[in-house]
């Protein structure tokens, strides 16, 4: 009898299926290999493209930063020139009242009374000078008193001079140096 053996083509079915599966398998693993890269580069750009983003919105918030502090600086020197403007305004509208004020003063000054300085604060007059008597004193101070831009004269100090000149370079005999400070005071507030 043949030796005829029926296994062999089994065997060639079960090597078939075989190569079908690592074929298969080859495949899988080639597609599934191409799916993630396809997924890493899809997520690589996404990744870029959120930091493109991000890159420039940090350059935009850098750039509204630097004008942020350009804004306040010229916030700043706004306030500043509206400061100064107001104080040139203030100056010029001052400028009436101080023409008023010597005016007022020079029309208080009684004869035989001579000043060597005045000096002004906010709202004070200091006044430095000779006078003839301590009645010449009392009269520019009541005079001031009197006027509508001048209020609270006070003597500060009285002094006896002997020997003192006077304005015209005569020597006098005897005068009085004095110190006296005066409000000022616009009529409006001197009228209640």
């Amino acid at each position: 009898m043949a030796n005829i053996n029926l296994l062999p083509w089994r065997e060639q079915q079960r090597e078939e299926r075989k190569q079908q599966f690592l074929v298969s398998l080859g495949l899988t693993v080639a597609v599934a290999m191409l799916l993630l890269f396809a997924a890493d580069r899809f997520f690589v750009s996404k990744i870029s493209n959120q930091n493109a983003r991000n890159q420039y919105l940090s350059e935009q918030i850098a750039t509204l930063d630097r004008e942020i502090v350009e804004i306040r600086q010229l916030q700043e020197q706004k306030r500043e020139l509206t400061a100064r403007r107001k104080d040139i305004q203030n100056l010029q509208g001052m400028r009436p009242v101080i023409v008023r004020l010597f005016d007022e003063m020079l029309r208080s000054v009684p004869d035989a009374v001579h000043f060597r300085s005045v000096s002004s604060d906010e709202r004070t007059i200091s006044i430095q000078g000779n006078a003839e008597s301590n009645s010449r004193v009392s009269a520019l101070m009541r005079a001031l008193d009197e006027g509508s831009w001048f209020s609270e004269s006070r003597l500060r100090q009285v002094a006896a001079v002997p020997g003192a000149t006077n304005a015209a370079g005569v020597q006098d005999e005897e005068s009085n140096s004095f110190q006296l400070t005066v409000m000022i005071t616009t009529p409006e507030e001197a009228t209640p």
